[in-house]
């Protein structure tokens, strides 16, 4: 892996690309330093003692801690992810939508505009309910006599803070794109990976000082940095395996020339949807604390709505059960997106490639959708595992909040090895073309 990074770099082309996405990665740790007008939140907003705590140890994870302290990036990239998951929803329920991803370059352009429009309907309410937070919170800048803004002053204070959410939120889109032109890697997994890293120094003394702690924190510790390690192997397991379904040419003459007569394979990933159904599913379940943040101050505690919102708690039975759900789902909603069995088994036949045993056409496919929705079920049975299974931790140790905080979780983890790997597979497959030898060799 550092050898393919040398090389990567001894190349013009892609140490231009490299530097390039440094540089992005550098304006979005500088815009999560600064602070949001109107706000005072140097001591940071999360508060894990509360019901929202866990979601929004979340949401700082995402963020790069840019979340907790009110910067310019609080909302980071995720209403772009949201976007991205209704359009693709949409897509599949709504015809016009389909047609567009279907008519190439300019369809594909066309679907982009209307992304970016979703995008920022969903950062003004998500800075909306942010504001509200703040304000309950007491998180806003006061008058010379320490009072809360009235009048007209209070106008001008939300529409400053809220508009410059969505202006940050907006900029974290425009900057994931560039990374996706100009740069190495998908830019949003780029962006979510680089706030996640930023996080570890932090969370490196959390458990160091858990572990200080004595008593059973001398177990859990520990405990907790084996079972990442180990996840961070079996991750990297997972995304490397792959089902190979043999594959066999007809030989045919054409002119003097003889074509074919070969034995090959069709490579399925185990994990096909890579990072993208965590990050889809861990979206959506975000949905309802985004809800809450509006309407908190209204909710009465041991309400039938109060106990509904604090079943998305990170750290409850029934979101650990949600999030398995959503991540199988999300699985097969993104390989159905990737994979079309019938376009396969044309492709196969058109160049005279059989699966041995199979018939081509109709039977081609049939096999080759049952082959797929093994793996994918597989594929996304072994990731969820690693997802839940910091939320079955804290069930077991009751090393909750501040204790074990979200952003150690399965969730990071998944996000981290799988972008490093998919940025280091492309920076390899660049390589190759340029016959260099790296780690995949």
């Amino acid at each position: 892996m550092l050898q393919t990074l040398v090389n990567a770099l001894k190349t013009p082309e892609l140490r231009k690309k490299i530097l390039y996405t440094a540089f992005i990665i550098l304006i979005f740790r500088i815009g999560a330093a600064i602070s949001v007008p109107f706000t005072n939140a140097a001591q940071g907003i999360i508060d894990d003692t509360t019901s929202a705590g866990n979601f929004m140890n979340y949401l700082n994870m995402m963020t790069g801690d840019a979340f907790n302290y009110s910067t310019l990036f609080a909302m980071s990239i995720t209403p772009y992810i949201n976007a991205s998951i209704i359009m693709q929803l949409l897509g599949v329920a709504i015809p016009a939508l389909e047609r567009l991803s279907k008519e190439g370059d300019v369809g594909r352009k066309k679907l982009q505009r209307i992304t970016r429009v979703v995008a920022v309907i969903i950062a003004a309410l998500q800075s909306t309910a942010y504001f509200f937070y703040l304000r309950s919170g007491g998180y806003l800048s006061t008058d010379a006599n320490g009072l809360a803004f009235t009048g007209f002053s209070a106008v001008l204070q939300a529409l400053v803070v809220i508009i410059t959410l969505i202006a940050g939120s907006a900029i974290m889109m425009w900057l994931g794109e560039q990374i996706n032109a100009k740069g190495i890697g998908n830019g949003i997994s780029i962006l979510l990976f680089a706030g996640i890293v930023s996080r570890i120094p932090q969370d490196t003394i959390m458990m160091w000082e858990a572990f200080k702690r004595g008593g059973l924190y001398y177990a859990y510790a520990p405990l907790a940095a084996i079972l990442i390690i180990a996840g961070i192997l079996f991750i990297v397991w997972v995304d490397n395996s792959e089902r190979r379904i043999p594959v066999v040419y007809a030989k045919r003459v054409v002119g003097r020339k003889m074509y074919g007569g070969q034995n090959t394979n069709l490579p399925i990933k185990v994990n096909i949807s890579g990072v993208m159904s965590i990050i889809f599913a861990s979206s959506i379940l975000s949905l309802p604390p985004t809800v809450r943040m509006f309407v908190d101050s209204k909710i009465a505690d041991g309400s039938g709505w109060d106990k509904f919102f604090d079943m998305f708690d990170a750290e409850r039975w029934f979101y650990g059960i949600m999030y398995f759900i959503l991540i199988i789902f999300f699985a097969y909603f993104y390989s159905s997106i990737q994979y079309n069995p019938v376009e396969m088994a044309n492709n196969l036949r058109r160049n005279n490639g059989t699966i041995p045993g199979i018939r081509p056409g109709k039977p081609t496919s049939e096999y080759l959708q049952k082959v797929l929705n093994r793996i994918v079920l597989i594929g996304s049975l072994l990731i969820s595992v690693v997802a839940i299974l910091p939320i079955v931790y804290s069930q077991i140790t009751n090393a909750t909040g501040a204790q074990m905080n979200i952003a150690l979780g399965g969730t990071s983890v998944i996000i981290l090895v799988g972008v490093a790997l998919e940025t280091v597979r492309q920076l390899e497959s660049q390589l190759m073309v340029r016959q260099y030898k790296g780690f995949l060799s």
